[in-house]
């Protein structure tokens, strides 16, 4: 079979083109690195994105999110063996280098109509550990350029209903190294679980890529055809022969792995699809930051709101998670969290009360509105921020204020959990 890396047909190992180690980057990041995309070394065709001789392409099972941008992935390797792993992570020689340009669809009625963004490389150093580099893009996509710093930028898109204005962000070099980390092994997504899948090279061959990465003898060791099937593979979310739960796991593991793991960032729980669910600390585990919730948990079983986790990959506010290199919420992947943990075994649960007018400064009197929207729900709450319990005032007409409040509000019905407090700061009056 032959394997299209490139601008070159390959057929066996023996034939493969192994680019220069590096390829024009330098070995640490202290080094002198290309001001320009086109100084790279990356592509023998800039503009048109045209890879250089010996780079693969590939792909992944789940792409952590980047606000929707579509993404082309390559990986300059160069002679030297992967150290393969069916479960951990990959490692790879001196020398490899991963380019991943990013494109953002400006007109989502016409999927030709995209935006190119920015160019990532990130370097396996001489000194055992990673670098990245980050070029933005040129308005007429003649080359990139290297950003010295993180950089946010207003990018107009065209809906339905008229022009919005997307936020992208474009990370620093220090950024890239915050996911990119030690302990996770420095290079992400290129590991066994995300590739055990069919990619369609340029030139239209199908394959797996494992097999064809196996086929050119990049591994050690070297695989058996006997050795695929055992290999634990991520469910991409809308592969409906997968379980929700291992759909949403396989999310987890692509956007939180990275750092929620043993050794990572202080947290409680395991977000490694490796690790077998009973000892992931997710379902029922421990919430190191409760966000002021009460009884919450990494994964509250059946119950969106004391979920944190939830809460986290469900907003774009200081607590977001990933909290960089995201400036939008996925909704696709918000619906399968809350799909699998509604799924979970537990008692229906409370929404906490809507309250409207939301908070804010007001200069003459108002009346506040709570609405459930489980029918006959009981509503209590307080105006002095306390917590409100069953005894306390229920709400059963407007509430009207005429100076400062702190109003918070909770539901409750028999046979379900109570709800969440909802809380809003009203300042009255001059």
């Amino acid at each position: 079979m032959a394997f299209p890396y490139g601008s070159s047909t390959l057929v066996g190992s023996s034939a493969r083109i192994a680019p220069a180690a590096y390829l024009r980057m330098p070995h640490l990041a202290s080094g002198k690195i290309p001001a320009r995309l086109s100084q790279t070394g990356a592509f023998s065709d800039t503009r048109g994105l045209v890879p250089a001789k010996g780079m693969i392409p590939y792909d992944l099972v789940v792409a952590f999110w980047s606000d929707g941008a579509a993404k082309s992935r390559w990986v300059a390797l160069p002679n030297g063996k992967i150290g393969f792993s069916a479960t951990g992570e990959w490692t790879f020689p001196r020398g490899t280098v991963f380019v991943k340009t990013f494109e953002l669809s400006t007109e989502p009625a016409d999927p030709g109509a995209k935006r190119r963004l920015e160019t990532r490389l990130l370097v396996c150093d001489s000194a055992g550990g990673v670098y990245g580099a980050v070029y933005k893009w040129r308005p007429d996509d003649s080359d990139a350029d290297l950003l010295a710093t993180s950089q946010t930028e207003e990018i107009p898109v065209r809906t339905a209903a008229g022009e919005v204005r997307q936020t992208w962000y474009y990370p620093s070099r220090q950024d890239c190294l915050v996911c990119h980390n030690a302990n996770a092994g420095g290079v992400l997504g290129v590991k066994a679980r995300q590739m055990n899948r069919t990619f369609t090279y340029p030139s239209g061959v199908t394959e797996n890529e494992l097999r064809a990465w196996n086929h050119l003898e990049l591994f050690a060791p070297v695989l058996h055809d006997a050795d695929f099937a055992k290999i634990p593979t991520l469910a991409a979310a809308d592969d409906l022969t997968r379980s929700v739960q291992d759909r949403a796991r396989s999310y987890l593991d692509a956007n939180c792995a990275q750092c929620h793991r043993p050794g990572g960032t202080v947290a409680y729980f395991d977000a490694r699809y490796e690790t077998p669910l009973e000892k992931q600390a997710l379902i029922d585990g421990p919430a190191l930051i409760d966000q002021g919730i009460d009884r919450p948990r990494v994964i509250s079983p059946h119950d969106i709101w004391r979920s944190i986790a939830f809460m986290r990959v469900n907003t774009v506010d200081d607590i977001k998670m990933p909290p960089i290199a995201r400036e939008t919420i996925d909704h696709k992947g918000v619906n399968l969290l809350r799909e699998w943990i509604t799924s979970l075994p537990g008692r229906s649960v409370l929404d906490p009360p809507a309250m409207s007018p939301a908070g804010g400064t007001f200069d003459a009197p108002i009346e506040i509105s709570l609405t459930e929207r489980e029918p006959g729900a009981d509503i209590r709450y307080t105006l002095d921020g306390s917590v409100p319990g069953p005894s306390d005032m229920r709400y059963d007409k407007p509430i009207k204020l005429t100076g400062p409040a702190v109003v918070r509000a909770r539901a409750y019905k028999d046979g379900f959990t109570r709800s969440i407090t909802a809380q809003e700061v009203f300042i009255v009056g001059k």
